[in-house]
């Protein structure tokens, strides 16, 4: 097919000369090849469960004769040793600018929620502990390393971060979620990009949008969402990582909304996105996403349909390979796509490659070597490892100061692969791949315990999964003899039926796997004083572990920590470290009550007219330490104004204004110690119902013993709007109540703020990030 088009290329607003002059000057079949990428390295397994054709050499030379717009996951399909395959890629870049007739370049991506996803790299905690550190900065510090990582060795585009909001502790893919607050995952999901696009790499957000709705935690499955959750809910994150992030890509969510896909969105993908908040990168299709709008949602009758239902939507490249967008030429041929259509696309393409550097780069040398896993990476690692613990109870026995005999207890005590998430490298790609080392450092609890306090008796008990018990009696004799037992239980990560949670890994039941309750009771009834530490990807419900007489005397919940994960623990379980984390997710107290977020209106919450409590066993914000917090002097002025309130007084402000709300926090025990203060609003009467509370901002804060701050945050008009009757996003007049707390569901001390004037609609122009200043002293 060479059709060509020779008058478009004036015609594509927003880009430059050189990429309207290249688009004008291409073949059609040089234009559909910028829109696809090609999945290279497949070998003899495939790691998404989709079957298809084997690549081989002489496939992919013909499908890249016209050029390609991307190379998909170079690094992250198989344990490829990086410096040879950054060889092989320098090369094939040098081919495509030497071999096709435009002489364009491949965009490569990988994944990187939890690092570069490459053998010997770096693996960190999983956003679901990000969201546990609240703590953004460093968050963006990590993503810059992994950027840096992944642009020495020739990648450009990072798929991630995820900005799904969490919903249902079910679903398998909480473990790769941020929080079930818009506003966590909005400024710690916008600091990953920020890092990560500082270090030269694209990030990509994903998945746009809804997907953690999927009905009854299935993966893929319909959503039922309303116009007002989509607006007030799942869309906050993504549009505070476009508007204020200026991240560079973003990809469609595979589910359907109220019978839509979003994949064939242009509602989403064009009219919101691209209009409305102005981004002008490019959109990626999810993974086989085109071809499933035929497959699996039953709106089109062919690929070619499938094909053009997505382009026009706006999905501008289709990942990972050519399924379905080759079948536009047809489409074009035919007259019923306009050539124009397919124009835009490449437009974003080029000038996305444009803007990497890609239309200018020589490939003339390859990386001479490259540390993956370096002492920054590590340092990084540990941090997050440490901050995003969350002490869950605790009558005493923490830290283990003169421990006395220890018995190291459970399935996930020796095991690295227990450590880190879904989408590492380890359990992502290397679970298949057995010969294969790992290739860089992960100590597992078992011996980071042991480097601490020397060799520590040890029994498994049971496996994560399976009904087989009969280990739980070693266990419980190894229990008796020590003076103190670690449990470490919890998930495996994995895809698609390989694990307990990940993608593909939805629940049905929120009890930890297989029997490992069954151990963790046993262990307990030993008398031996229990330390239960989680290594989990979701939260479960634990209210047998948390409440009563039969409890573990402290639990210790950590998200897949990560490669210093273990190290973190181990010093968290001595002293070493104080625990900071806060509950990013509420903990369930069955998978009856779910979904379930803290956001939720007053009917949304325990009442006297249903004999179901949904109240979670530990709340959203919940987290102990090993030092005590003071949180006092709550005030609220309205910027500019001269008035202000505390003490439950009522300041105001216009609506549409900022407002300043200042606490003072102070360490009141014997040890240093991070707090994160968290600023609640409680709305009792507006047009819409409210949630009973909602966070307005929150401030990790480290503190010396008997050390003081004062926390200023300064709130804009927008982190109290909501979508009003006519689903216009609104700050309404009138009373506000502002609540300093450790957690959403406790109040140190409230404010009440008055808000006056005219209803006032929110713009694009109106800032969206609570500024946050921390004075000492």
């Amino acid at each position: 097919m060479t059709i060509q088009n020779t008058d478009v290329g004036a015609a594509l607003p927003g880009t430059s000369a050189r990429v309207r002059a290249l688009v004008a000057d291409m073949t059609l079949d040089e234009k559909l090849a910028q829109l696809v990428g090609y999945w290279v390295d497949q070998g003899d397994e495939v790691v998404a469960p989709l079957s298809g054709e084997k690549v081989t050499s002489t496939a992919y030379v013909d499908a890249t004769a016209h050029g390609l717009g991307h190379l998909t996951r170079v690094y992250g399909t198989r344990p490829v040793d990086p410096i040879e395959r950054a060889e092989w890629l320098w090369g094939e870049q040098r081919r495509l600018k030497t071999e096709t007739r435009l002489g364009i370049p491949a965009l490569v991506h990988e994944e990187c929620l939890t690092g570069f996803a490459a053998w010997k790299a770096a693996t960190f905690p999983t956003p679901l502990a990000w969201g546990a550190s609240f703590d953004p900065d460093a968050v963006e510090l990590m993503a810059s390393a992994i950027g840096r990582s992944m642009h020495d060795l020739g990648v450009h585009q990072g798929l991630a971060p995820v900005l799904d909001v969490v919903r249902d502790a079910r679903w398998g893919r909480v473990d790769e979620c941020i929080a079930e607050d818009p506003y966590v995952v909005g400024t710690i999901g916008t600091a990953f990009v920020r890092g990560l696009q500082a270090s030269g790499v694209h990030a990509t957000l994903k998945h746009f949008v809804g997907y953690s709705a999927s009905r009854a935690g299935r993966n893929h499955a319909p959503v039922s969402a309303g116009q007002r959750e989509l607006q007030d809910v799942f869309l906050p994150p993504f549009e505070m990582a476009v508007r204020d992030g200026g991240v560079r890509s973003v990809m469609n969510s595979y589910t359907e909304i109220d019978g839509v896909p979003v994949a064939s969105s242009r509602e989403l993908l064009t009219d919101l996105l691209r209009r409305r908040w102005g981004f002008d990168g490019t959109v990626v299709s999810d993974y086989f996403a085109v071809e499933f709008l035929r497959s699996m949602h039953g709106i089109a009758a062919d690929r070619g349909e499938a094909a053009q239902l997505a382009l026009e939507a706006g999905i501008d490249v289709e990942l990972p390979g050519p399924d379905a967008y080759p079948f536009l030429a047809e489409r074009v041929a035919s007259g019923a796509l306009p050539e124009a259509v397919v124009d835009r696309a490449v437009a974003r393409v080029l000038a996305e490659k444009e803007d990497l550097g890609l239309l200018d780069a020589d490939f003339s040398t390859p990386p001479p070597s490259i540390d993956l896993d370096d002492a920054e990476h590590r340092a990084l690692a540990y941090r997050l490892a440490v901050e995003s613990a969350v002490l869950l109870r605790n009558d005493g026995v923490l830290p283990l100061r003169e421990p006395g005999r220890i018995a190291l207890i459970g399935p996930n005590a020796d095991s690295a692969e227990a450590l880190m998430g879904c989408y590492s490298f380890a359990n992502h790609v290397l679970a298949h791949h057995p010969s294969f080392p790992l290739g860089f450092e992960i100590p597992t609890v078992r011996e980071a315990v042991a480097a601490r306090f020397g060799e520590v008796a040890y029994a498994e008990g049971c496996a994560v999964e399976g009904a087989d018990a009969s280990g739980i009696a070693a266990a419980v004799d190894t229990a008796r003899d020590a003076d103190v037992a670690i449990v470490v239980v919890g998930d495996r990560a994995g895809l698609f039926g390989r694990g307990t949670v990940g993608e593909g890994n939805d629940a049905d039941s929120l009890d930890l796997p297989g029997v490992q309750r069954q151990l963790v009771e046993a262990v307990v009834a030993t008398g031996t004083p229990v330390v239960l530490v989680l290594l989990t990807g979701r939260p479960y419900a634990l209210d047998w572990a948390l409440d009563g007489a039969a409890a573990p005397a402290a639990v210790l919940q950590a998200f897949f920590p990560g490669e210093e994960g273990a190290p973190a623990l181990a010093a968290l379980l001595t002293g070493d470290a104080t625990p900071s984390g806060r509950l990013p997710v509420s903990l369930p107290r069955s998978a009856g009550s779910q979904p379930y977020s803290y956001l939720h209106p007053l009917l949304g919450g325990p009442s006297g007219v249903t004999s179901t409590d949904p109240t979670p066993v530990r709340p959203f914000g919940f987290g102990l330490s090993y030092t005590t917090f003071a949180r006092r002097e709550l005030r609220v002025d309205g910027v500019g104004s001269a008035g202000g309130s505390a003490s439950g007084a009522s300041a105001e402000v216009r609506a549409g204004d900022a407002f300043t709300v200042t606490a003072r926090v102070e360490n009141t025990g014997a040890v240093r110690g991070a707090d994160v203060v968290q600023v609640y609003a409680h709305r009792a009467v507006a047009s819409v119902t409210r949630p009973v509370a909602q966070l307005v901002a929150y401030a990790r804060v480290e503190l010396e013993p008997g050390e003081r701050a004062e926390v200023r945050l300064t709130v804009p008009a927008s982190r109290l709007a909501y979508s009003d009757r006519a689903m216009r996003r609104v700050v309404e007049p009138g009373e506000v109540e502002l609540r300093l707390g450790p957690s959403c569901a406790e109040v140190d001390e409230a404010v009440g703020l008055r808000i006056t004037g005219p209803t006032y609609e929110l713009g694009l122009d109106d800032a969206r990030v609570v500024d946050v200043e921390v004075r000492r002293g």
